[in-house]
């Protein structure tokens, strides 16, 4: 692995020339930012995924159950452009997987939508709906907004700043840009971190004095559900499941699984699209459990032998107060 990043760490430099010219760009205010007169929270990463971005809007969205909320994604891996206001008959191919999931755990309850440019999407949300805040999910490097706070989240297994820039390591941007985050949560830590290793990784973090750092974990629902059926997880008697996953970090999920089941793992990429064949051999499987983002994209089958189970970040201590 180590000979792999030497080899391409000259091309990481030319990423980090390019990312930091176009930060230096932003700060310089050579390229315009736009602010707009309502409370905007970007939720975002350095790094390539698998950090928990969509538990973290969900737990701002409760946060503020009581405020008029919307959310704005990009809608990754979606097969249109342009802006979409997201309601529960889209589908993933239309809107993007976490988004459709968002829209059909909250319902009307908020707002979602998707566009590729986020004032461009910030402007029809304000022009169709009357709120109090906007969420930008997965905008930590969309520059072009100016939010009120940006949230950072950098996951326990890999620190950002234990990661190197892209193609060597898994970074966006250099751990520089940490510096533009009001919040950093360390995310899917073990729900027994002790007082000591989390000051341990605050110190590592070394984060600036108007930042302030929270630890989370992850917490699984008792009950598994699909479209026409839930069942609590003590009342599946059957002694050997199949987990499905298309996510960017299936080990914490899977791992919850192996403690109460013999598990076997059917591992796709992530926003991995389904073929028929592949519908086929979870078909086949006696009892599926996956996740609720994937979930989106195999509810369209309504396949009656796959459930998916809810998740949700805890924090542990504290949570921000926003």
């Amino acid at each position: 692995m180590q000979s792999l990043r030497n080899l391409l760490f000259p091309f990481s430099v030319l990423y980090d020339g390019v990312t930091r010219v176009r930060n230096w760009a932003f700060d310089n205010h050579y390229i315009k930012q736009q602010s707009f007169d309502i409370p905007i929270i970007a939720v975002g990463n350095l790094s390539t995924g698998g950090t928990g971005k969509t538990p973290m809007i969900e737990w701002l969205i409760e946060h503020h159950h009581e405020k008029r909320v919307a959310i704005l994604s990009r809608g990754y891996g979606r097969e249109t452009t342009g802006y979409i206001e997201i309601n529960k008959n889209h589908t993933a191919s239309q809107v993007g997987d976490e988004p459709l999931q968002i829209k059909l755990k909250y319902g009307d309850s908020i707002t979602s939508a998707v566009c590729e440019k986020r004032v461009d999407g910030i402007e029809k949300l304000l022009k169709d709906h009357s709120l109090d805040i906007i969420l930008l999910d997965d905008a930590y490097q969309h520059r072009y907004v100016k939010a009120n706070c940006y949230i950072l989240l950098t996951s326990y297994d890999r620190l950002y700043v234990d990661d190197y820039l892209l193609p060597a390591g898994n970074l966006r941007e250099s751990r520089r840009g940490a510096g533009r985050a009001h919040i950093i949560v360390v995310t899917k830590c073990p729900d027994n971190i002790s007082i000591k290793e989390m000051d341990s990784i605050r110190q590592k973090l070394n984060p600036l004095t108007h930042q302030n750092v929270y630890f989370s974990t992850i917490s699984y629902d008792e009950k598994v559900h699909n479209l026409n059926n839930s069942i609590a997880l003590d009342h599946i008697n059957h002694q050997r499941i199949t987990a499905v996953t298309g996510i960017a970090k299936p080990l914490p999920f899977v791992r919850f699984l192996e403690k109460r089941f013999k598990v076997d793992h059917l591992q796709y990429s992530d926003h991995h699209r389904f073929r028929e064949s592949e519908i086929n051999t979870i078909d086949a499987q006696n009892f599926v459990i996956t996740t609720e983002k994937d979930y989106t994209r195999l509810s369209q089958w309504n396949l009656p032998n796959v459930y998916y189970l809810p998740m949700r970040m805890k924090f542990i201590g504290s949570s921000p107060e926003l």
